[in-house]
């Protein structure tokens, strides 16, 4: 009688029901976790590695850095006369994956304010970091070869210091904030970055760059009025011929200025299907 007792008083037991799925999981599964993203990346830097090697050995050294008041479909670069060679590079996914900051974004609590958040991310997730697969060799390749290694982020310049900890530690550096780091703060335009690639290019004759997001090659791009627009700004004659001979990106599929638009911005008109299996019948 005490056993059916006990049984009788016990309740069902329900596994707890899963989370809701994040959206931005499947971003993050691509680029911090599969073998896919990693062969790109790597794929990208072993392209970058060999281009530069092409172009040390040739008579001919062009900048691949657009001079003030070029346009993308009128480019002009900047002069590289008697400058020693550099390559410039992005800091956030493009050499270090942002592997502590994201997996707090995932599963920690929420937060009211990114800037904020992001400030502390830089001053306190020095060692949550990775290089991105393919970034170390290729940045040793680089400075083996004469090549100056640059870094123009938007980083914070107030975080200056445990930028440059975060980056060396990774293997990357050495990052020398207002030498070999250029960060946002710098100057008066914030997050633009043209104005530091032209101080860069004052000194240096840029011959590849690297990023994830357009603007890590030119304002340019963020003066795209929709999508489709910005899209077509990337097969422009002037340069569309630039990608993977002088600029080189890296896979984001997490954020940044490549996520936008809505199903009628991405699919044009003219290629969007529906399946006639599931098209409402005429009739009554």
């Amino acid at each position: 009688m005490a056993v059916t007792g006990c049984a009788a008083s016990r309740q069902p037991v329900f596994p707890p029901e899963p989370p809701a799925a994040d959206p931005k999981l499947a971003g993050m599964q691509y680029l911090y976790g599969s073998g896919e993203a990693a062969a790109i990346s790597r794929q990208a830097w072993s392209a970058l590695t060999f281009y530069v090697g092409e172009v040390l050995q040739g008579k001919d050294r062009r900048s691949v850095v657009l001079a003030e008041g070029a346009s993308l479909d009128a480019p002009k670069f900047v002069p590289c006369a008697g400058k020693p060679p550099a390559a410039v590079f992005d800091v956030d996914e493009t050499v270090l994956l942002n592997q502590g900051f994201e997996y707090d974004d995932l599963t920690g609590a929420p937060h009211r304010d990114f800037d904020d958040r992001w400030a502390h991310w830089e001053k306190t997730g020095i060692h949550a970091v990775s290089p991105t697969p393919g970034a170390k060799e290729a940045i040793d390749a680089l400075h083996r070869m004469g090549v100056m290694v640059i870094f123009n982020t938007n980083r914070n310049a107030f975080n200056a210091e445990p930028t440059e900890q975060a980056i060396d530690e990774a293997g990357l550096g050495p990052a020398r904030h207002g030498e070999t780091l250029f960060l946002a703060g710098d100057d008066k335009t914030g997050s633009l970055k043209d104005a530091r690639r032209w101080r860069i290019a004052d000194h240096y004759c840029v011959i590849a760059m690297g990023g994830d997001q357009l603007g890590d090659f030119s304002d340019l791009f963020n003066e795209a009025s929709n999508v489709p627009a910005r899209r077509a700004l990337t097969a422009l004659p002037g340069v569309a011929p630039l990608w993977g001979r002088g600029w080189f990106v890296l896979p984001n599929p997490v954020y940044g200025s490549g996520l936008q638009g809505g199903a009628g911005d991405i699919f044009p008109a003219d290629k969007q299907w529906h399946d006639p299996a599931t098209a409402p019948k005429g009739g009554h």
